[in-house]
């Protein structure tokens, strides 16, 4: 009897594990199909189960947390390199190192490392001395630039400089360095005789490359982000004129309809100077992918003897050529060379020809040049493939080599120029390419997945971050409009989009993604988990501005903090829990996840409610609001609130405004607060 009891038992036992089993398993698939619309195409897309195994939950639930126990173990040491320089006896190269923190130093008789310089956070570009006694290196996390003593292989005093520090140049007599500042938007000017910087002067939107003109009269700074302009629009982007003899600002430029300009380079006369850039359909409705309008690429060329300035297409009919970053002169003033970092190939161009096209631009024997985009067999001679995410290039005083960067292959590209072939290849590191997170940042920065390779996740999130443009994600002109938004910090963070209908950001590359924007087949299961991790793991915010790590909050930050915390107005009143600001925005991502009406749709919005943005690193974001109507953080309220339905704010006064705003800019990454 005993015996049959527990047979009994363990039976039901069975039955219950096995019920449980099955529930759970239909469970999970019911959640996979959740969280990204069943995204798996091909054989398998009918069979639930091989999509559930294809799409792996481990990498889900490893990869796409910052501090996941797993992630210590699919992270690498890469090297990344960035930007370069080379020696005025092209022995050695310099090598900035973004994701190592260091300066390479390689010896190019022998093509190997023979110097790792530790410098600060971020490093980006670097500059060496005529005598190449001394490397400067910009630290772009930690504000400052690094002086290499380079025999030594040590890098000695560091030199502050503005928020952000780029792209920097050497003047003619190397007494002073000018140095991008891209957070701050400004140019610090260092005196390199007295080791500080000796001024600093305001420049554009986001500005990234900077160089000096051959005869060493002026200094021109290309910036990233357009400058703000009315509400719709097109972006207009300044190139900023800097004597070099009185260290002033002289003279502020603008390419219209265009931003995301990179680098600058000058012609060996200096007649004319050239800046890689991106010119954005953002008020066409973004359907029109297919007829080749949501953004396209081009070389700027600005006369700096007439003042003229022209936009040169990069792309072709049916081929385009994304996210250029640098552009090189050969010292015979004969052969131009763009690295396309989006698109994996490098453009080689012929400067008569695309001086034959200027001169027929000014005889208006060529009409709406820039939107041409059968004008590029003009002056384009060939296009050379290379490794994964060309960056910075460097050409050798002799002309006769370009050294390229492959950032996301950890190798420097040998280009001879004279050939037009890929001589050979140095190696930076040892480190898997193909690892999970490292192919997933491959595919964030490359071009292959969009309709004629059209563009990049990169494109509109350069540097992980948002282009600070407004799109027209509809059917219809001017309706659902939507502000890009930032990707750094998402883990934890969703729902996504402004509407909060991508419950994952599986959903948000998916099956979605290539449907309303890519217009091709989406992603593989690998490829899906490679991108997925490396955004929701690998992209962080730089270091807060207005407060850095561990420092108190000023007075009036402080004072800020006690209006975005109060329960009550100036007189008296409670203010209901649902408009007080940290109800809706609470740390660490100040985001409550939810959507709310704050009486900020328009007529042309199919909806009323968006999804509460985080405030993380807010003052980055300009423009605000789900369409960019916002310029500035103060227009929130006293543009955009008549009604307090988004926050109560009418009764403030100007000096609470300005310090609750001041509150609002040292809110800094969210791990300061958890």
């Amino acid at each position: 009897m005993k015996m049959s009891n527990r047979l009994i038992i363990l039976l039901i036992l069975g039955v219950l594990l096995f019920l449980m089993g099955y529930r759970g398993y239909n469970w999970s698939l019911d959640h996979y199909e959740y969280m990204t619309i069943g995204q798996v195409t091909g054989d398998i897309a009918n069979d639930r189960e091989a999509k559930i195994a294809a799409l792996k939950c481990m990498s889900c639930h490893t990869y796409t947390q910052r501090d996941g126990f797993f992630l210590q173990f699919a992270e690498k040491d890469y090297t990344s390199p960035y930007n370069l320089a080379v020696s005025s006896d092209n022995r050695r190269l310099f090598v900035t190192g973004q994701e190592s923190n260091a300066l390479y130093i390689v010896d190019l008789a022998s093509d190997r490392i023979i110097s790792k310089i530790p410098v600060g956070d971020y490093p980006h570009s670097v500059a060496v001395s005529r005598d190449g006694q001394k490397a400067y290196v910009t630290n772009q996390w930690s504000n400052s630039v690094s002086v290499v003593d380079v025999d030594n292989g040590t890098a000695g005093k560091t030199i502050k400089t503005g928020g952000g520090p780029a792209g920097l140049v050497l003047d003619h007599d190397e007494e002073f360095l000018y140095v991008a500042n891209t957070y701050t938007s400004d140019i610090s000017v260092i005196d390199l005789n007295q080791g500080v910087e000796s001024k600093r002067l305001r420049a554009g939107n986001y500005p990234t490359g900077i160089n000096i003109s051959p005869d060493g009269r002026q200094v021109l700074a290309v910036s990233q982000r357009s400058v703000l302009v009315e509400y719709r629009d097109p972006p207009k982007t300044e190139i900023t004129v800097i004597d070099a003899g009185t260290r002033r600002v002289r003279q502020r430029i603008h390419f219209e309809e265009a931003h995301i300009m990179e680098k600058v380079d000058f012609s060996p006369s200096g007649d004319l100077a050239f800046t890689t850039l991106v010119r954005p359909k953002n008020l066409v409705p973004a359907v029109q992918v297919e007829s080749g309008w949501m953004m396209t690429f081009a070389l700027g060329v600005i006369s700096l003897e007439t003042g003229s300035m022209y936009q040169l297409p990069l792309d072709e009919p049916n081929m385009f050529y994304a996210d250029p970053f640098d552009v090189r002169i050969t010292p015979d003033g004969k052969q131009a060379f763009i690295s396309h970092s989006g698109g994996d190939y490098i453009s080689v161009l012929d400067i008569d020809k695309v001086r034959e096209v200027i001169q027929q631009i000014d005889e208006g024997l060529i009409l709406n040049a820039e939107n041409d985009l059968m004008l590029s067999e003009a002056y384009i001679t060939k296009r050379i493939p290379t490794g994964s995410n060309p960056k910075g290039m460097v050409m050798s005083p002799d002309g006769n080599r370009l050294y390229i960067a492959e950032r996301l292959t950890d190798r420097i590209g040998v280009l001879n120029t004279q050939t037009l072939e890929l001589e050979r290849m140095i190696t930076m590191s040892s480190a898997d390419q193909q690892a999970l997170l490292r192919r997933g940042q491959q595919l964030f920065n490359n071009s292959g997945r969009t309709f004629q390779n059209q563009y990049s996740c990169y494109s509109c999130h350069p540097n992980d971050h948002e282009d600070g443009l407004t799109y027209d994600m509809d059917f219809y002109p001017g309706e659902d409009l939507s502000n890009v938004q930032t990707l750094r910090e998402l883990a934890g963070t969703s729902p996504f989009k402004w509407n909060g209908n991508n419950v994952s950001i599986y959903m948000q590359c998916g099956m979605r993604f290539s449907t309303f924007v890519t217009r091709t087949e989406a992603f593989s299961p690998e490829d899906l988990n490679a991108l997925v991790g490396y955004i929701t793991s690998q992209i962080q915010h730089p270091p807060n501005l207005y407060r850095g790590p561990g420092e108190e909050l000023t007075e009036a930050q402080r004072r800020g903090k006690e209006l975005f915390e109060r329960t009550r107005t100036n007189d008296g009143r409670m203010i209901a829990e649902i408009d007080q600001c940290i109800t809706c925005h609470p740390p660490p991502h100040f985001t409550d996840r939810l959507k709310h009406d704050v009486g900020t749709a328009t007529d042309r919005d199919n909806h009323t409610e968006f999804l509460t943005p985080h405030l993380n690193n807010i003052y980055e974001s300009a423009p605000y609001l789900h369409d960019g109507r916002a310029n500035t953080l103060e227009e929130l309220w006293t543009i955009y609130n008549d009604d307090d339905l988004h926050g109560v704010a009418n009764d403030m006064t100007k000096d609470q405004l300005n310090d609750l705003i001041e509150y609002l800019l040292s809110i800094g990454s969210a791990e300061y607060y958890k």
